[in-house]
Parts: C-alpha cells; sequence; structure tokens
C-alpha cells in the first residue's frame, strides 16, 4: 500500500482473484487503474483496507503517517454561529475598508462549508472574502493559511493579507509541496481553473493536498471555474472539495459529458469533451459552488460590446492569401520531413490564420485608439499574440505588458498605468488578463479573442471592476470567417456556462425582463 499521487491509496499486487474479489467487495468502491498498475482508493476507505489488508501488505512510510493522522483527526471547529462571530465581518478592516454585503454574505457561506468553489465573477473582491472567512478559521484553532496562487498574484495576496494582519504561506501553482503542515491548514486555492485537467502532475499534485488529513477546509476561488463551457473542467475541482459527483470519474463522464468510447486509427478511445443533463449538474453542484454576477451584487456602470469589422483592400487580400499560402507550404514541408504531424495542418492553419488576421488589423486598432485617446479616455489593448503587441506598441507607444517581463516589473507597469503615467496599455491575455486591477481605463480594445469565454471575460473585467468611474466600452476588431468563428464559439460556450453556473434570483429575473421590454 501507498499513497497515490492524488492522496488516494493505491494497492499493488500480483494478480490473485481472491484478493481481486475481496478488494471489488471494499466500501466505499476502488477503481483499477491501468496507468498506474493498481488499484486506487479513497481515504475514507483506510479503516476497511487495514483492517483486511494491512497484515498482508506492506504499508509505505508515508500512507502509515496519513493514517496516524486519520486515526487521531483534528480537534472539532466551533459551530458556524461561533465562526461568523469571529469573522467580524461588521467590523471596519484594519486599513479601514468595510466590506461589501455580498462579500459578506460568501464569508459567511465558505465558514459553513469545509469545501467550496467560490465562483464569483471577476472583479467582486474574492480574495478578500476569502481571508475574512479563513481570518475566523485562525482566531478559532489557530490554522495556518496556505494559498496557492499564480506567482504574479502573489503582491496582491500580501497586501489584503497585511490588511487583515494575517499571515501568510504563498505557493505557487508550478511548485506545489508534496506535504501539508501537521497543524491544521486551510487551504486557498486562487485561479482554481489552473487544476482542469486530471491528467496533469500539476491537477494530481493539488488534489493531493486538498485531500490531507490535516487540512480543516479547501476554499477554490475561480471567477470561470469552467472556462472553456465543458463540464469535464468541472471534475477536479469537485473531486478537490469532496463533492459526492466526484467519487465516480466514469459515471460522471457519461452523465454530463457525453463520455463514449471512440474507435481512432484500430485503438479505442475514451472521449468526453461533451456536455449534457446541465440542469441536472447545476442543482447537484450548486450547494457548494457559489456563482453571482456584477450586476446581482454591485451598481456598477454599464459594460457594452462593439463588434467592428475590418474591411481589407484588394491589395491587402492578395498579400494576406499569400503570407497564409506561406505558412501552408512550409508547414506541409516539414510534415514531409516528419518534423510536425501531418494530421494536425488544420489546426495550424487556423493558428496561422489567425495570427496573421491580427497583424492586418493593427492598422484599424492603431485609427480606433488614436481616436479614443484623442477623447481623452485611457485605453487597454489586448492580444493573444507577443508580436502583435510589439508591432502596435512601436505604433503606438504606452505600456507594453507582456510574459517576458518578470512578475515585479509588471507590477509597476500596471501601477504606472492606474496612476496617469500612460493614456495606453497594450497587453497579452495571458499576462494583463489575470489578477490585475486596470479600471481606470474606459475602453478595452480587443484585437483578437482567446479560445474560451473565461478568458474573453477575465479580460474585459480586469477594467470593469470596483472603483471604475464610467461605463465601459469593449470594443471588439473582427477580420473574416476566423474571427467569426471564434467569436461564434465563445458566445456557445458562454450560454452552455451561463446555463451551469447561473443562480437567478427575482430581481434580477424582473430586471432582465425590464430590459427587454
Amino acid at each position: 500500500m501507498r499513497l497515490g499521487e492524488s492522496g488516494c491509496i493505491e494497492l499493488q499486487l500480483p494478480f490473485d482473484a481472491v484478493t481481486q474479489a475481496q478488494l471489488r467487495a471494499v466500501r466505499p468502491r476502488g477503481q483499477w487503474s491501468g496507468r498506474r498498475g493498481c488499484w486506487q482508493f479513497p481515504l475514507e476507505a483506510a479503516a476497511v483496507l487495514r483492517h483486511q489488508f494491512g497484515s498482508r501488505f506492506a504499508v509505505e512510510p508515508e500512507l502509515q503517517r496519513w493514517f496516524g493522522w486519520l486515526e487521531q483527526p483534528l480537534p472539532p471547529l466551533p459551530p458556524h454561529r461561533n465562526l461568523v462571530q469571529l469573522a467580524e465581518l461588521g467590523q471596519p478592516l484594519p486599513d479601514g475598508r468595510q466590506l461589501f454585503a455580498h462579500q459578506r454574505a460568501a464569508a459567511r457561506w465558505l465558514l459553513a462549508r469545509r469545501g467550496a468553489v467560490l465562483a464569483d465573477a471577476m472583479g467582486l473582491g474574492k480574495t478578500l472574502t476569502a481571508l475574512a472567512a479563513a481570518r475566523a478559521m485562525v482566531r478559532a484553532a489557530d490554522c495556518r493559511i496556505v494559498v496557492v496562487a499564480p506567482a504574479g498574484l502573489h503582491r496582491h495576496w500580501r497586501q489584503e493579507a497585511s490588511a487583515l494582519q494575517l499571515q501568510l504561506e504563498l505557493l505557487s501553482w508550478a511548485r506545489l509541496p508534496a506535504e501539508l503542515p501537521p497543524a491544521g491548514t486551510v487551504l486557498i486555492a486562487d485561479e482554481a481553473h489552473y487544476a482542469q485537467n486530471l491528467h496533469t502532475s500539476r491537477t494530481q499534485a493539488f488534489l493531493r493536498l486538498s485531500r490531507h488529513p490535516r487540512l480543516r477546509a479547501v476554499w477554490l476561488l475561480s471567477g470561470t471555474p469552467m472556462k472553456n463551457g465543458r463540464p469535464v473542467q468541472l471534475l477536479p475541482l469537485l473531486a478537490a472539495i469532496g463533492h459526492p459527483l466526484a467519487a465516480d470519474q466514469r459515471a460522471y463522464e457519461e452523465r454530463y459529458c457525453q463520455g463514449h468510447w471512440l474507435e481512432r486509427g484500430g485503438k479505442r478511445q475514451w472521449q468526453a469533451m461533451g456536455a449534457t443533463n446541465l440542469e441536472e449538474l447545476q442543482r447537484l453542484t450548486r450547494p457548494l459552488v457559489l456563482h453571482r454576477r456584477k450586476q446581482d451584487c454591485l451598481e456598477l456602470p454599464p459594460k457594452q460590446r462593439q463588434l467592428l469589422p475590418v474591411r481589407l483592400s484588394e491589395a491587402e487580400g492578395q498579400g494576406f492569401q499569400h503570407r497564409l499560402q506561406l505558412k501552408v507550404d512550409d508547414y506541409r514541408r516539414r510534415a514531409a520531413a516528419g518534423l510536425v504531424r501531418r494530421d494536425a495542418e488544420v489546426l495550424a492553419v487556423f493558428t496561422a490564420l489567425r495570427q496573421i488576421s491580427a497583424e492586418y488589423k493593427l492598422p484599424a486598432a492603431s485609427a480606433l485608439v488614436n481616436r479614443l485617446q484623442g477623447e481623452g479616455d485611457a485605453v487597454v489593448v489586448f492580444t493573444a499574440f507577443v508580436a502583435s503587441a510589439q508591432l502596435l506598441h512601436q505604433r503606438l507607444g504606452g505600456a507594453l505588458l507582456t510574459g517576458r517581463q518578470p512578475p515585479a516589473e509588471r507590477q509597476q507597469i500596471v501601477d504606472a498605468f492606474q496612476a496617469g503615467a500612460h493614456q495606453l496599455l497594450i497587453s497579452t491575455f495571458g499576462v494583463g488578463g489575470l489578477g490585475f486591477t486596470l479600471h481606470r481605463a474606459r475602453h478595452v480594445v480587443l484585437l483578437e479573442r482567446p479560445w474560451t469565454p473565461g478568458d474573453a471575460e477575465q479580460a474585459e473585467d480586469r477594467c470593469h471592476r470596483i472603483g471604475m468611474q464610467g461605463p465601459l466600452q469593449c470594443h471588439w476588431l473582427q477580420l473574416g470567417v476566423a474571427d467569426q468563428m471564434v467569436d461564434d464559439l465563445i458566445a456557445s460556450k458562454a450560454a452552455r456556462i451561463d446555463q451551469l453556473l447561473s443562480r437567478r434570483s427575482l430581481p434580477g429575473m424582473v430586471r432582465q425582463l425590464l430590459e427587454r421590454w
């Protein structure tokens, strides 16, 4: 017996029909993992496994330590009422700020759950909400607070923790430890959608932390818990918080992801990329997943989107076609030489089409930005490609924000923009669309859109936040079929996400009805 990568109990043994039958009878049920070559059981089966097989299987020291912790659990926490009192949610924070009503409600909601997903929209203050709830846990049981967050957001977490006079242990998603301290821990995972693929080592390492016997609570924060509109992406998050739906991966994928076997190249492959029974999934996950939109919580100025078609002259169109043909010819030469896969040509051509389109939209983007700046407004431009960002920066100046800058320098650039040093900020989606506050901008220009509605929403909501001084106008430049396809895809995925996560309140439904009328 050993401790698995994801925090489950693994049993490895030579084939024995009798023992195999005994393992199938264990409850909670285990599963045979062909990839790992062993049986896998949840920690809840520890007592049964030790009783029936403890004398027949060697137990590795790491698992033995977890067994000891399971036999000596942490003292119980006070009742929810006492935890809410300890949180002092109605009192001003040490830095003078006051929690909003929706933040107080979310903190009370978190304190009632040892595993939960806070999926409020970007800009509703999930960081401060989670820390306010964690402060009550620290006061009640002297817990340690461990936060897993992208490295670029560590400074923000330190600032908010300092405002609450809390000590944090900050971890990066790129470097997750194998263990947590023996004392009780509150584990908070920011941008929890980083763990949306069960097959990655990062997700496995995070699941191991979330199942640690010395864990007091695990709270996941993500404005986009299902970034691509696929329920399969929600499964790892449900597993991390111990939701019953995640106990049987195959049953979940068959029921909600259209899981089925597919014959490809003479081999059977399991496919689970669809979406079905979303209303049922929303009902079953609702007790542990809280998602609220900005219009449900705040009276923010409106956010409006505007599609701006880009037209090319005949000469520009010919140049576009020529550049695309060069890309296709180059790919086929590399495929013939065995350097790239032959069956990926469609995706490679589509990516090249989007890159070339981004460059051909630069004149239109420049004219738009110049007009908006001429009206005295601050502008943020997002693009998926570093080369496009650099070319636009050469044309227009302003501040440039890409992944080639260290995290500390990125924050300095954002601070300078917010302070008014620049009227224009040009950024890639992967950097500027994550964690920063850019509410000084009155206009957001998306040169092209990322593949997922979550990323597009994240980018826009860097500016549509508490503290903004007026309405936000979002400009989507659209050139040709490629942009139309991506934008239509975003719309269909966004509708699917809204169906799963939305919580319709009566005032919200009436407001929507009045707006339509």
